[in-house]
């Protein structure tokens, strides 16, 4: 999947300019802001200042002005007449619907996934499980979260079902703007985690119904969990 390889990258240190290829220079830097938005780096609310952007990025305004075009399009970005462009802040309305929509998509996934899948699969769940254990004990937020992606990611390819895997995909880039700021606070990984074996365990087992609702409720947890860690000092309190 595409976007889950592009939302692992590291995005660039601030001293450091990318190789820019010689053509789709736009493009590519459109790349690297979306990676600098989705690592959190690039905050929600926070304005883009393209004379910084096209020295960090090695290269002149114009092309960090079309890939910021690029962005508005995306709806990653927002522009605010006689402001500037931002990056969009997400309210808790907007946020709910997006973790309602997940929900069904998912389980809709995990359901179709018990047709699919090999001991192939079973091996790549295992070893996803077993390093989110290990970053659960190290405390690793971040490699949680990037196995964590990969871990849905290859149940939406057990789906089999392209369109429900671009319809996820749609909703995980909207929900990447708030969802790695909140989701590895204490406590929570262990959790998810319980609930990714539960959730394999329904997968192995050829249960479609338990693994279509434990997914759903996984997702639906997930959710509660970010809203407990929502505090006043956050973007999204108030919104």
């Amino acid at each position: 999947m595409a976007f889950f390889n592009a939302a692992f990258s590291n995005p660039l240190p601030m001293n450091a300019a990318p190789e820019k290829p010689e053509q789709g220079l736009p493009v590519f830097v459109a790349e690297q802001l979306k990676q600098l938005i989705y690592s959190g780096e690039l905050k929600p609310g926070e304005r883009l200042n393209e004379a910084a952007l096209a020295l960090r990025m090695g290269t002149s305004r114009g092309p960090v002005r079309e890939a910021i075009r690029m962005l508005t399009g995306l709806g990653l970005v927002t522009a605010v007449l006689n402001r500037g462009v931002f990056v969009r802040q997400m309210s808790v309305r907007e946020m709910l619907e997006l973790y309602d929509l997940r929900a069904l998509v998912f389980g809709f996934a995990a359901e179709r996934a018990t047709d699919h899948l090999t001991e192939s699969h079973k091996a790549q769940f295992e070893a996803l499980l077993d390093a989110m254990d290990r970053a659960c004990e190290t405390e690793n937020a971040n490699q949680y979260y990037e196995l964590n992606l990969k871990f849905h990611a290859l149940i939406l390819l057990l789906a089999n079902n392209q369109r429900a895997q671009a319809a996820y995909d749609d909703i995980i880039k909207e929900m990447h703007l708030f969802r790695r700021e909140y989701f590895n606070a204490p406590g929570n990984m262990r959790q998810s985690n319980a609930e990714h074996r539960t959730l394999y365990e329904a997968i192995v087992k050829g249960s479609k119904a338990k693994a279509k609702s434990t997914a759903e409720r996984h997702v639906l947890k997930g959710r509660e969990r970010l809203l407990s860690n929502i505090d006043s000092s956050s973007p999204l309190a108030g919104l």
